[in-house]
């Protein structure tokens, strides 16, 4: 039987990073974004429809019905899973994710495999260049080449 833990390392590390997504979601517009070889998904989150649930106690973040991020026990001692509709993304800690920002907004990418999926907070709606404006905000930290994820620059 697997043993599972949250050490405190990673309740810091995973739990700042939460904290962090959770200010993504202060601002009115945020875009979900999948980057996979086989291509890009988008979304918008209009936060004033959907409700943003903060529950700091079970280190958790819910959005609505689609979008859920929570810290969890593991046995490598901590882990950070998203849930996007039917995207599903797990984060053990440092070297897995970016902080990223243009003058649109700012974000957060995570990095699963050859998937990346960026939590985007813009500074108001995006209703022109949606794909172009967040393909090169995941280019600052994620490179592309002939579909596959070649680099990936980490934050922490």
């Amino acid at each position: 039987m697997a043993v599972s833990n949250l050490d405190m390392h990673a309740l810091f590390v995973l739990g700042d990073l939460r904290a962090k997504l959770v200010k993504q979601f202060q601002t009115r517009f945020v875009y979900v974004t999948e980057q996979t070889p086989e291509g890009i998904y988008i979304a918008e989150i209009d936060t004033e429809t959907a409700m943003v649930v903060d529950d700091k106690q079970h280190l958790e973040l819910k959005v609505g019905d689609h979008f859920r991020a929570a810290v969890l026990p593991s046995r490598e001692g901590g882990k950070f899973e998203l849930k996007f509709r039917d995207i599903k993304l797990t984060v053990y800690g440092l070297g897995d994710y970016a902080f990223v920002s243009s003058a649109e907004g700012q974000g957060i990418l995570f990095k699963e495999g050859h998937s990346v999926m960026l939590v985007f907070a813009a500074n108001e709606q995006l209703q022109e260049g949606l794909t172009k404006t967040l393909k090169a905000v995941t280019g600052k930290a994620a490179k592309w080449r002939k579909g596959e994820l070649v680099t990936f620059k980490a934050s922490e």
